[in-house]
């Protein structure tokens, strides 16, 4: 089990999470390390994971992340961490916070119509970090510790949004000046606009996306008269932006770029989501049989979804052989048809199915958690424990890989570590008290000298930094 103090690398503070986050650039590296980035964005990251805003969809995360490295491999900074994340609402939006963590809003997914449109938003939002807008924002902070600085940039986000926030997250921040500091200036915004345009070039998608997904947003803003979509708002257009950067892919040659299919397959779960059994059954019904719109894979995906919801297996087994005749090499299709297996309560198929699919897609998070489960009920605790292991070295953050550790742990009348993952699924949450009631508890259970010492030292960490951030 990896330490709290080496997985974290950060204190906790206690500024919260304000719906609506906008977009925010970064820390100048004249001001902070990029590890001090890091962590001012880690900190952030705690408070929006535990907020009900964050989508907590393993697979539509990580398309994110997919599309997201392909763009930052070919960013300024290749090298630079990044994490691209969804969130849980419906307007038109996306931000970045310090140290290179990326949000978008559903609703901005489903307005993009195009995944080049979806890629141009990346990519400027990309070149704010790369670029270090932020720590502009931030300048003449070098004197506040890194929790102050968080805690001004949440201020910041919080503030580009909502101007009554604004000023209670200031006042909690003691942020100096940062009124003054809430929008990007239009420099900013023009070399964002002209370095994510290089990203989006040499990734290969069509360049002429981005100022076609701005256009549209404009021509929506004088329907809704004024109420501009947060995007807008939050990345002010002016007509010479729209001019430079049509003038700039004026000398690019138009190419259509067919969308993937991950990034249907992750805009029909947004919408599986968004909509009751019911309605989604009858949209998707409508789409592939009726109406006839859309792409008849992403629709075929997101009938079987809602079938699963209303425990109709028989008919999401045919659409199934229909969709495995159409596409069979996909993640996702993958692990809903694991889904599908796990239904039909068939364990020994089931098992040879999922050890056969993390073979072919060994990343794919949210089959690494069914294939979890899986072996749990079919009481292969130990396999599943080792394969949550390796996962979570990669993926240190990833509070669910604790939780079914942690359940794993339990299956096997392992008290003590039951409870130390959860402390460590809580600790990522951004949640220390309840961390140390699960290292409290940890320890009541017993272990060795070696795993008793461990609990203590992360239980003085934790008070340490509980203290320290109460204090401030």
């Amino acid at each position: 089990m990896k330490k709290l103090t080496l997985a974290l690398l950060l204190c906790w503070s206690p500024f919260t999470y304000s719906e609506g986050l906008p977009d925010l650039g970064d820390i100048s590296s004249s001001t902070l390390s990029p590890l001090q980035e890091r962590q001012i964005g880690q900190q952030s990251m705690l408070q929006i994971r535990a907020s009900r805003k964050f989508l907590d969809d393993a697979e539509v995360n990580d398309y994110l992340n997919q599309i997201g490295s392909k763009l930052v491999s070919n960013s300024t900074e290749p090298s630079l961490e990044f994490e691209f994340f969804a969130m849980n609402d419906e307007t038109v939006n996306a931000f970045a916070i310090p140290g290179g963590f990326i949000g978008v809003n559903a609703g901005l997914l489903l307005t993009t119509q195009s995944e080049s449109e979806l890629a141009s938003v990346l990519s400027h939002e990309i070149a704010h970090v790369t670029q270090h807008h932020y720590a502009r924002l931030l300048n003449g902070t070098q004197g506040d510790s890194l929790t102050s600085m968080a805690a001004i940039a949440v201020a910041i986000l919080a503030a580009r949004n909502s101007p009554q926030a604004s000023q209670a997250a200031i006042v909690g921040a003691q942020a100096r000046s940062v009124q003054k500091q809430l929008d990007f200036t239009r420099l900013h915004e023009q070399e964002a606009d002209r370095i994510g345009l290089e990203i989006l070039e040499k990734s290969g998608f069509n360049a002429h996306a981005m100022p076609e997904f701005l256009e549209r947003l404009q021509r929506a803003t004088r329907l809704l008269e004024g109420n501009a979509p947060n995007y807008l708002r939050t990345h002010p257009i002016t007509s010479e932006r729209v001019a430079d950067i049509e003038n700039r892919v004026s000398k690019q040659p138009y190419s259509l770029m067919q969308d993937s299919l991950d990034f249907q397959l992750a805009r029909t779960r947004i919408i599986a989501a968004q909509k009751s059994t019911a309605d989604a059954l009858s949209y998707f019904e409508d789409a592939l049989y009726v109406k006839k719109f859309g792409n008849p894979v992403a629709q075929r995906y997101g009938l079987i979804l809602a079938l699963l919801r209303i425990n109709d297996i028989a008919r999401a087994d045919q659409e199934m052989q229909s969709l495995l005749k159409q596409v069979n090499d996909n993640a996702m299709v993958t692990t809903l048809a694991g889904q599908l297996k796990v239904a039909n309560n068939n364990e020994a198929e089931t098992l040879a199915f999922y050890k056969t699919a993390l073979q072919n897609f060994p990343h794919h998070r949210a089959l690494i958690y069914d294939y979890a489960q899986v072996l749990l009920q079919a009481n292969e605790a130990e396999t599943a424990i080792k394969l949550l292991g390796d996962n979570i070295a990669k993926h240190p953050d990833d509070t669910k890989l604790y939780q079914l550790q942690a359940r794993c742990y339990e299956h096997l009348g392992k008290g003590l570590e039951q409870h130390q993952a959860l402390a460590y699924s809580y600790a990522w949450q951004g949640n220390p008290r309840a961390a140390m009631e699960q290292l409290e508890l940890a320890k009541q259970a017993g272990g060795s000298f070696y795993q008793m010492s461990i609990i203590e030292s992360d239980l003085r960490e934790l008070r340490e930094m509980t203290d320290s951030a109460a204090k401030k």
